[in-house]
């Protein structure tokens, strides 16, 4: 768990710099979050687990320490595929 908080760090460190907030979401197996829409851009940084995104009907798969660009205005969803706990973070543009 010490390497996932030293990542999350580093990661909410260039986040802030570049203007985006950071935050820690957690999933257990299963888990869906469907067709939400933001108004501002975000990020999202799978640090544990498997997750899939689907922006504006386009489904991506990243990997551990893969950012994502959600843009604002693009419904988008979010889902725990794995078996196991997931860990990611979330971001949005700060206005």
């Amino acid at each position: 768990m010490m390497d996932i908080e030293r990542k999350r760090e580093a990661v909410c460190r260039d986040w802030h710099a570049r203007g985006f907030s950071c935050d820690l979401w957690v999933d257990p197996p299963g888990r869906r979050w469907e067709d939400f829409v933001h108004a501002v851009d975000e990020l999202v940084m799978v640090l544990e687990g498997e997750m899939e995104f689907e922006v504006a009907g386009k489904v991506y798969h990243p990997q551990p320490g893969e950012e994502l660009f959600i843009p604002a205005g693009a419904v988008h969803s979010a889902r725990n595929v794995g078996s196991t706990t997931a860990r990611w973070l979330y971001g949005y543009r700060k206005q």
